[in-house]
């Protein structure tokens, strides 16, 4: 019981090994951050995801519904898919370009080619490119 106050209290990282201090004080920064396409295209595909869920709509019942192959809607979400875009809005009641601005031109023209950042493995595409 008065084992702590007699102790001192320990500021933070003291006591660790240096090797543990080492890598809090000099890691890269960059590296752990993800680049500002990335996090518009995760943010657009949360948003999608969030307007589904509000109208208690799942993607498998959107195939089903617009006869078409299974994960197709699953797939639209993430990567750009014409057919899966279209089946989307409509279940939603709404345009594709609204849903997915980084797929379309602000008129509701559709980007081609699409760009490689809307893809979800771009980064990997990326590096394959430049080896």
């Amino acid at each position: 019981m008065f084992a702590d106050y007699i102790t001192p209290k320990k500021e933070a990282g003291q006591g660790l090994p240096i090797w543990i201090k080492e890598s809090f004080m000099h890691r890269d920064l960059p590296a752990d951050k993800i680049n500002r396409a990335e996090r518009r295209r995760l943010e657009e595909v949360a948003r999608v995801k969030g307007r589904l869920i509000l109208a208690q709509l799942t993607l498998t019942q959107i195939d089903d519904d617009y006869n078409l192959p299974r994960g197709t809607a699953g797939n639209a979400v993430h990567e750009p898919h014409l057919a899966g875009e279209r089946a989307i809005a409509a279940a939603l009641k709404t345009r594709p370009h609204l849903l997915w601005r980084t797929r379309y031109h602000a008129d509701g023209d559709r980007l081609l080619p699409q760009p490689v950042e809307n893809y979800r493995y771009a980064r990997r595409l990326a590096s394959q490119e430049a080896a």
